[in-house]
């Protein structure tokens, strides 16, 4: 079976604008959480990455025309840049992995994915959506750009599907009734149907069928921005709502990180975005062992990438009870309180072992020898016991690691009530000489980078020679937990323990991937 290492990797973390900050940060049993604010003062704690695009302008200068960066900067979103921003860190450990990607052609593949997608520039264009449709449905519903209004107030009578007037309507539900009222009377304006008409007319504009077609579409979209500008002028009307919703909308779909790594990297094989909530770096790992041991790769630059925590999403745990909103960290293994969102970045670049090795290139970290993956097939977001379980053996057994043979142990501990149920779990496979880790007090919960995160620290800590601490003091560890195992990391470094290290992670739906690495021979 093909070996696989990993010769390159990159981190955008809370506090941590790359892996040289994370690797340096991770020395400290203190956490990197903030107050979110997000919906003014709350009480709430993230994850907020620390990134600048413009500190890899330099990079993408020297490889692209001028107008490249601005590009990106203006048209990608958090997810898409801060992979961008790992991915360029991940080429510096191993000088002349660039020309390599590129060389290997389509035996480089690219797979960087991401958790909820960029949420926020969503909601910033919903936003916008929202807000010049509620202008437009008022204008062409006001009595003066619309007869059919002026002819209803003579007689007031009802008419089929008519809401209520927004005035005999609470104020607290107002907002809602004003936005049923004017759409319901723009839908039945005759001067807003004569503008349409209009605008149909201009919008029916094509390209000749004669000369140069490229500059002809280029007169042709011309003479309509012109007649358009005419057409408002003309009606006094605000701009239509279609014009309002920006194309990032396009440019930033969960492909987008994988298209634009591959882009920038000029990589020319496979490329796509994988996507496994919380198991996404695992379930991504495993994808590309299988390609590189089944010969269709050479290298696959791997990667998960979330925006930065946004209301949405905070809210959205909130109300799922999975997250602390008592402005205090909540640490795993202790209260049970709840996790902390968290965004930012991490890629690998994991290539062939023999291959890499033959051309000088060193590997980093730990090797990864297995993963295991399984389905729970039955809570969305309650963790069985049978499917992570089932994860750990199926890894075990895959990387021939005996559970004797397993020194550390990094959970997926979301300072929830699953955690008991996790430990429990991997007791019942593992022995009690066990040294296990939990880090999402730290860094917090990327939704897909997380598990990254929790992996490059493990690595980070073998090429040491030891584990790092993190911020759970001995006193805090919950009773019942420690009544089940007490060998933990708690806020001071261990040495390495000698065998294979585990990791498992567990997503949102019910999806388990459980990694299982050991030190280079």
């Amino acid at each position: 079976m093909r070996r696989v290492g990993i010769f390159g990797w990159g981190v955008v973390a809370p506090r941590s604008p790359n892996i040289e900050a994370f690797a340096q940060n991770l020395k400290s049993s203190e956490t990197w959480l903030t107050p979110f604010n997000g919906f003014g003062p709350d009480n709430f704690l993230v994850g907020n990455p620390t990134f600048n695009l413009a500190d890899y302008k330099p990079w993408i200068d020297a490889r692209f025309p001028g107008s490249r960066f601005s590009q990106l900067e203006r048209k990608m979103g958090q997810p898409t840049q801060y992979a961008i921003g790992a991915f360029i860190q991940s080429l510096s450990q191993n000088p002349g992995i660039e020309k390599e990607l590129q060389e290997l052609g389509a035996r480089a593949h690219v797979y960087v994915g991401t958790g909820l997608g960029d949420l926020p520039t969503i909601q910033n264009i919903s936003l916008d959506l929202y807000r010049a449709q509620r202008r437009w449905d008022r204008f062409w519903a006001s009595p003066e750009h619309n007869s059919a209004v002026r002819a209803w107030r003579e007689t007031r009578e009802p008419l089929p599907g008519m809401p209520p007037e927004p005035s005999t309507i609470e104020e607290v539900d107002r907002d809602k009734a004003e936005d049923d009222w004017w759409h319901f009377w723009a839908g039945r304006s005759p001067e807003l149907r004569e503008y349409l008409e209009e605008l149909r007319e201009i919008e029916s504009m094509g390209v000749p069928d004669e000369g140069d077609v490229e500059s002809a579409k280029l007169a042709v979209i011309k003479e309509k921005r012109t007649r358009n500008g005419r057409l408002q002028k003309k009606w006094s009307s605000p701009e239509p709502p279609w014009n309002a919703v920006s194309s990032n909308v396009l440019w930033n779909i969960h492909n987008t990180p994988a298209s634009q790594v591959s882009m920038l990297g000029q990589i020319t094989g496979m490329a796509f975005a994988p996507v496994a909530a919380c198991s996404s770096f695992g379930y991504g790992l495993k994808l590309a062992m299988n390609a590189i041991r089944l010969g269709e790769a050479k290298a696959v630059v791997l990667g998960m990438t979330d925006a930065a925590p946004n209301p949405l999403v905070v809210g959205g745990f909130y109300n799922a009870r999975v997250i602390s909103a008592d402005a205090a960290v909540s640490k795993p293994l202790t209260a049970l309180r709840g996790t902390h969102i968290a965004g930012g970045a991490v890629v690998w670049v994991v290539g062939d072992y023999e291959h890499f090795t033959a051309k000088g290139f060193k590997p980093l970290g730990l090797e990864p020898v297995a993963v295991g993956v399984t389905a729970d097939a039955d809570h969305i977001i309650t963790p069985s016991k049978e499917g992570p379980t089932l994860a750990i053996r199926e890894a075990l057994s895959a990387a021939g690691c005996e559970p004797a043979d397993v020194g550390s142990w990094d959970l997926h501990a979301t300072a929830t009530p699953g955690d008991f149920l996790e430990v429990q779990n991997l007791r019942d496979v593992l022995p009690d000489s066990v040294l296990i880790t939990a880090r999402k007090g730290t860094f917090g919960h990327g939704m897909s980078a997380g598990g990254g995160w929790e992996l490059t620290a493990q690595y980070l800590g073998a090429e040491q020679g030891k584990v790092f601490p993190t911020p759970l003091a001995a006193p805090e560890l919950n009773k019942q937990i420690g009544k089940v195992h007490t060998r933990f990391v708690f806020d001071r470094e261990e040495p390495a323990p000698e065998g294979c290290s585990g990791k498992l992670s567990m997503g949102v739906g019910g999806i388990n991937a459980c990694v299982i690495s050991r030190p280079w021979k």
